[in-house]
């Protein structure tokens, strides 16, 4: 059942209510009877990522083959970088110093 935040026009209260989506907003106070204002709030619904829907409670052989899918079979030879020590000048940097 989905909460709704309410704010108290003469009172300046907030409060919290829990109403079905079918119910119709309140429209007094709790405390003062004034007239309250439905508040837009946060909601603990989150859609992110790629597939939300399929991913969000998976059973144990989906998250089974998303960990497979995630591992790579093989893993990359670290490539190892030779350091040039020859002191070769191009010819632009041999007629610039002289």
């Amino acid at each position: 059942m989905p909460t709704y935040e309410y704010e108290c026009k003469k009172c300046g209260k907030n409060f919290e209510a829990d109403q079905r989506i079918t119910d119709p907003p309140l429209t007094r106070c709790l405390e003062c009877n004034g007239e309250v204002e439905r508040l837009i709030s946060r909601c603990s619904f989150v859609l992110k990522g790629d597939g939300w829907y399929v991913t969000d409670h998976p059973s144990k052989e989906r998250k089974a083959a998303m960990e497979k899918k995630k591992k790579p079979t093989e893993t990359p030879k670290p490539v190892s970088a030779k350091k040039d020590n020859s002191k070769a000048s191009s010819p632009a940097t041999a007629s610039a110093g002289a």
